[in-house]
């Protein structure tokens, strides 16, 4: 849905990038390693989002010198000419070193743009739908009882966790679905799972970290346990 609406499936990763780690600078290269984007990709989106002004530039990079190189190594020769083939080594140098410094160009996401809070918004909600296929992969090796998205689903970096699972399920077909989850986000995702005893229990003896998670920021995407205890 959001490639449509964007355009393409690289520009969605970056902004998903930008809009859950929303204080944090990127460079070129470091997104499409930890996005596994093409680098010309990245920095075609990067400059289009620049430029539309949902993401700013370091500009430092542009004060850079481009040229400085250090002219003390080009040998001459005795009639005054410049060695061609260190000519071309400084050359050479001058290109990597122009392109280090391009490549290492930061930028931001930038919170006072006009659409910030509508795309903001969309992104969001696109990860509740993620958790939403989460729970019919999940019902196919399971009962899930209870499943509760917070943290990441919503923007909430203090949640306790960001999904809370109450089934009897097996570890290892669990984690399967966990890394399909992770894969469509491209982040880590934390979460919680326990068995319906230990679910009540907890309740019982109001432990802490569950009390927390049911009272943080929350969005409950289904519920057997109430409807069993009504």
């Amino acid at each position: 849905m959001l490639e449509k609406i964007f355009g393409s499936k690289a520009r969605v990763k970056i902004l998903k990038a930008f809009l859950m780690r929303p204080d944090e600078k990127f460079y070129i290269r470091q997104l499409a390693r930890d996005l596994k984007l093409q680098v010309n990709s990245v920095r075609r989106e990067l400059i289009n989002l620049d430029d539309f002004g949902l993401l700013y530039s370091d500009d430092n990079t542009k004060s850079a010198s481009l040229s400085s190189i250090d002219k003390s190594n080009l040998d001459k020769s005795d009639d005054g000419a410049v060695d061609e083939d260190l000519k071309n080594e400084a050359s050479q140098k001058k290109e990597i070193k122009t392109r280090n410094i391009r490549e290492k160009k930061y930028y931001q996401l930038n919170k006072n743009f006009i659409l910030f809070s509508e795309i903001k918004s969309l992104i969001v909600k696109s990860q509740i739908l993620s958790g939403e296929s989460f729970i019919k992969k999940l019902k196919l090796i399971c009962d899930p009882k209870f499943i509760l998205l917070g943290g990441m689903f919503l923007n909430n970096d203090n949640a306790p966790t960001d999904v809370l699972i109450v089934a009897d399920v097996e570890k290892e077909k669990l984690m399967k679905i966990i890394q399909d989850l992770e894969f469509e986000l491209n982040k880590e995702v934390n979460f919680t799972a326990m068995d319906e005893k230990e679910f009540r229990y907890r309740q019982e003896v109001a432990d802490v970290f569950l009390h927390g998670v049911l009272n943080s920021k929350k969005i409950v995407l289904l519920d057997k346990i109430l409807d069993v205890k009504k």
